[in-house]
Order: structure tokens, then C-alpha cells, then sequence
């Protein structure tokens, strides 16, 4: 379906010219529309939360089969940094048993977040968190996607121009985040535990060695998606 065509479908027609030039002026669609769908939930997105991409379904798809092989009862699952919600909430309602916890350093997009709960009605905790300083629990599972785009890396403009930096970018060559956050997880998560990340498709092998540093005893596995680039880092420790 053509821009304009998808544009006329989803919008009042009192608010089309006003979509149309916003379109023209470089803005994502799906700010223009005020939602996107991820798998089978239509979720609200404006400019404090990044747009849910295809990659970030693939990330859930797998994740949800890890934990179907390795976990027999219901666990408890924390997604760090949620943005719009989109992973915790899919989570949430393919494993209605689990108790799915959501952070992320911003209040904005927690707004954005608890929306998209109340829209789907799916029952998550939002913690305002800057990664590990305000959780206080233990955890089966642990997915992010976190901020991963070196500062000096080139992106779209459509990208730079418009979503949040602070979900884009990150210190390190864009490996801050994952360091971060393998360093502290140990105190985080249960004896068996499952983490998973969307990465940069240059970083996989980088991620792996912080992941061995932190879980030597760890299985980790680079998964690609479905250009067949390395998109994922599985950590499975037992």
C-alpha cells in the first residue's frame, strides 16, 4: 500500500493534509498514524518511544521458543529498557502464567508503555529504572533491546531526525548497554536463566566474549535474522 493510501485509510480526513505534510517534512508514518502493530497487538508509539521493528518480533519469537525448551513451569521475565512495551507485553500474553516485569530509564515512555497495557488489556509492572538501580527482584529471563548505535555510526536520517537518541545510541561503540548490564545481572536473575538481546549486526562475537567473561559457565549462542545478519545473543545458564 502506498504512503499516502495507508495515510488516507488510518487518518480523519480533517487530519490528512496536516499527515501528509508531516510525511513531506520526514516523519515516520507510524508517529503520523499514533500506533503500529507488533505481532498481534496494536500498540501507541509517538516520538518518546522507538518504532517496534521487525528484527524486535524475530527477538520475541525466538525468545519465546528458548523459554518453552528450557522452562517447564511459569517464570518470572524482566524486559530492560521497554520502550513502547512491545516485547513485555507480547510476552505477556503468549505466557499468560508469567509475571512479566518492564523497565525503562524514561517517564515518558513508561506513559507510552502503560497505554499500550491498558489498550491490550495485559496486566505488566513498569519500573522506572535506570538499567539495574531501582529492580529489587530476581528473574528467569532477561531480554533487552537495548541502545546499541555507535555515536559516530550512520543512520537514516528518518531514524536520527525523529526516534529518541537516548534508545539509539550508546557510549563504547554502542556495547555500553550490554557490559552494563552483564555485569550486574548475576544479582538479578535465579541459578537457571535465560538472557536475550537484540544487537548490532557487527557486535555478535564482542557481546558473546563480555557474555563469557561475566558467564563463563554460560551457553551463548549468535543467531541471525532474517537478512542473515547476526541480530541475537542467547545466554542460557543452567
Amino acid at each position: 500500500m502506498k504512503t499516502r493510501e495507508y495515510l488516507e485509510k488510518y487518518l480523519e480526513p480533517s487530519k490528512l493534509e496536516v499527515g501528509l505534510e508531516r510525511l513531506k517534512n520526514g516523519e515516520p508514518v507510524q508517529y503520523i498514524i499514533g500506533n503500529v502493530d507488533f505481532f498481534d497487538l496494536n500498540l501507541n508509539v509517538n516520538k518518546n518511544v522507538l518504532i517496534p521493528r521487525f528484527e524486535t518480533e524475530e527477538l520475541v519469537e525466538k525468545t519465546l521458543d528458548y523459554i518453552n525448551k528450557y522452562f517447564s513451569s511459569s517464570i518470572k521475565i524482566l524486559d530492560m529498557g521497554t520502550g513502547s512495551g512491545c516485547i513485555a507485553l507480547t510476552l505477556k500474553k503468549k505466557l499468560k502464567n508469567c509475571i512479566v516485569d518492564a523497565s525503562d530509564i524514561s517517564i515518558k515512555a513508561l506513559e507510552v508503555a502503560k497505554e499500550n497495557a491498558q489498550k491490550n488489556n495485559l496486566e505488566v509492572n513498569f519500573i522506572q529504572s535506570d538499567i539495574f538501580d531501582n529492580i529489587n527482584d530476581k528473574y528467569d529471563c532477561l531480554i533487552s533491546n537495548p541502545p546499541y548505535i555507535a555515536y559516530d555510526e550512520e543512520i537514516m536520517d528518518i531514524v536520527k531526525n525523529n526516534e529518541p537518541n537516548n534508545a539509539l545510541y550508546a557510549k563504547k561503540n554502542g556495547l555500553y548497554f550490554y557490559e552494563e548490564i552483564l555485569k550486574k545481572a548475576i544479582n538479578y536473575l535465579n541459578e537457571k536463566n535465560l538472557i536475550a538481546f537484540e544487537i548490532g549486526e557487527s557486535q555478535g562475537e564482542q557481546i558473546k566474549n563480555i557474555a563469557l567473561k561475566y558467564f563463563p559457565n554460560g551457553k551463548v549462542t549468535i543467531e541471525k535474522d532474517l537478512q542473515l545478519r547476526d541480530r541475537f545473543v542467547f545466554i542460557f545458564n543452567n
